[in-house]
């Protein structure tokens, strides 16, 4: 009797974007590419060095209030404020994510030889994250400013998602979490009008977020070709809720408050801003492309993607 390996069981399997590509051979590359281009952020970074006056803390363009009414009344010095506010909101929603994505690893991992590369990735990526939350909580700390934790009902929407989610609505969801944080972090790192020290958490978290991207679009990838029906259908509608969570916990309006400004004037003028609109679809289009080519974005869940703002 002959065994098939997992690449001859996949011969010939594809999907839109081509051929599905060997899971062990892409985790090797992928293991290949951590040995080389890791970093430890306690020893990469100054954190003793003092923040430069006038500098951002993120590039005005991507603060959520850019370009409203209530920005061209604000000062100088309380926009700077307001986007070192928002940066430590979106270090705390990091961190939440990456608490998220570290349990549906290993869930994914459970039943797979550990010896494999795929597997020994995973666990390479779970260390990587763990450094990243580790990172995020230094920098909110390093900043003076609050802890921003999500709300408590998307405190408990995410415990649910990951004991319910399937391998592929897991690995939609890993991509949501990392790729629209991945294009503004794009922008920050070699944008000089921010403080060195966010350009430094950027590079290091843009540098090694590459990887596991690659490796959830592999994997999705396969998931959206090999699994049942249900489950690709299921990934669908869970992928397209998890969006539309994703959207309204990307700005926590306590901030507004901490800064002096009311809450529910700021909130509604995010929510009419065009250019607030633009900046999320653009940082979307990228994962929203992929997702359409392989099949996420129809039905019901393409109408909750496009609910979510981050849909066109």
């Amino acid at each position: 009797m002959t065994t098939l390996t997992e690449a001859d069981a996949l011969e010939g399997l594809r999907d839109a974007l081509g051929l599905l590509k060997d899971r062990e051979q892409v985790a090797e590359r992928l293991l290949d590419s951590s040995a080389k281009h890791s970093f430890d952020p306690d020893k990469e970074l100054d954190w003793d060095a003092p923040f430069e006056d006038g500098k951002w803390f993120w590039p005005p363009e991507l603060v959520s209030l850019y370009d409203t009414p209530m920005w061209k009344r604000m000062s100088e010095e309380q926009r700077i404020v307001l986007s070192q506010h928002e940066a430590a909101a979106l270090a705390s929603l990091g961190i939440w994510f990456e608490l998220i994505l570290m349990q549906l690893l290993v869930r994914h991992i459970y039943d797979k030889a550990a010896t494999s590369a795929h597997v020994r990735y995973a666990l390479t990526e779970i260390e990587d994250e763990c450094r990243h939350s580790k990172m995020f909580a230094r920098l909110i700390s390093r900043g003076e400013t609050p802890w921003y934790p999500v709300s408590p009902v998307h405190q408990h929407l995410g415990r649910l998602f990951k004991t319910i989610s399937t391998t592929p609505g897991s690995f939609t969801a890993t991509l949501l979490g990392e790729e629209v944080l991945d294009w503004m972090q794009r922008l920050t790192f070699p944008d000089e009008r921010v403080q060195p020290l966010i350009r430094g958490v950027t590079r290091i978290h843009v540098v090694e977020e590459a990887r596991h991207v690659r490796y959830a679009r592999e994997e999705l990838r396969r998931q959206m070709v090999t699994a049942p029906k249900w489950s690709q259908e299921f990934t669908r509608i869970t992928s397209g809720e998890f969006a539309r969570v994703f959207s309204i916990a990307f700005i926590n309006p306590e901030v507004y408050t901490n800064v002096g400004l009311d809450k529910r004037e700021a909130l509604a003028q995010v929510k009419a801003s065009g250019h607030r609109k633009e900046i999320m679809q653009t940082g979307a289009k990228r994962l929203t492309d992929f997702l359409d080519d392989i099949g996420v974005l129809r039905g019901v869940g393409r109408k909750l993607w496009r609910s979510s703002g981050l849909l066109a």
